[in-house]
């Protein structure tokens, strides 16, 4: 009787591992991710929205108020217009919430550290490819529609103006994917080592910002770096920022490979 009970209770655990490919595995995590439907396909589009009805708002008053020509020199200011930091920043909290909030229950549902972190990275970059899409097209329709009617630019920004919509495209792609893995990092910190890590890694970013900043200022290298930046482009500048996001996924996995799933 013993015998038979022993058997009977390991066998579903070996039929879950028989038979699946990484590729189902990674499915699998990318699958439970998405049972996060509001939290990541819908909150960040509201986001964006909301802060689009603002900004038209902004514009429509400005367009009553203003003359012909202080009009256009208020267009011209729009091209520096940062709405879409909207979404970039809830993006980076999403890249937070995807670990501190999915990590302990995927491990629940029997997922490896490892597949959990191939499959959340996977995540990361389609979403960054979607939403890239759609922000390219909201680009080109406010292009065809000369700013909505106004003259001005939100999704056609000079940050993410490439000149063409495949440079668009990917200029979109690499600053979500940034914004995502930099959360990321910030999420495993803390699910490897709390608040302790957190804090850590904050002092951490201080010393290297003013170590950095200290480096420029002595060697009197500031202009050099804002020709090099301006000469970059968009397209550069975004090419330049998958170096950071590559660090932060290595590190991440380094601290979430030893993490313990608490909540």
């Amino acid at each position: 009787m013993s015998t038979v009970l022993t058997t009977t209770s390991t066998a579903p655990a070996v039929t879950r591992t028989e038979g699946t490919t990484t590729v189902d595995r990674i499915s699998k995590v990318v699958r439970l991710h998405l049972t996060s439907t509001w939290g990541l396909l819908v909150l960040p589009w509201i986001i964006l929205g909301s802060a689009f009805a603002i900004t038209l708002a902004i514009w429509a008053i400005l367009t009553a108020s203003l003359s012909s020509e202080d009009g256009l020199a208020a267009s011209d200011g729009t091209q520096f217009n940062g709405g879409v930091l909207s979404i970039l920043i809830y993006m980076l909290v999403a890249g937070v919430m995807a670990i501190s909030a999915s990590f302990p229950f995927q491990l629940g549902f029997g997922v490896t550290r490892r597949d959990f972190w191939i499959g959340t990275s996977v995540l990361f970059l389609a979403l960054s490819a979607g939403n890239a899409v759609v922000l390219t097209l909201l680009a080109a329709i406010e292009t065809w529609t000369n700013g909505w009617g106004f003259g001005a630019h939100m999704f056609t920004a000079v940050w993410f103006d490439a000149g063409s919509w495949l440079g668009t495209w990917f200029v979109f792609f690499a600053v979500q994917a940034y914004f995502m893995f930099t959360g990321a990092l910030f999420g495993t910190f803390y699910m490897r080592w709390r608040m302790n890590g957190l804090v850590v890694l904050w002092i951490a970013i201080g010393v290297l910002t003013v170590g950095a900043v200290a480096l420029l200022t002595w060697t009197q290298s500031w202009p050099a770096l804002g020709t090099w930046f301006v000469g970059l482009g968009p397209v550069g500048v975004a090419a330049w920022s998958l170096v950071p996001s590559a660090v932060f996924a290595v590190l991440a996995w380094l601290a979430l490979r030893r993490a313990t799933p608490k909540n």
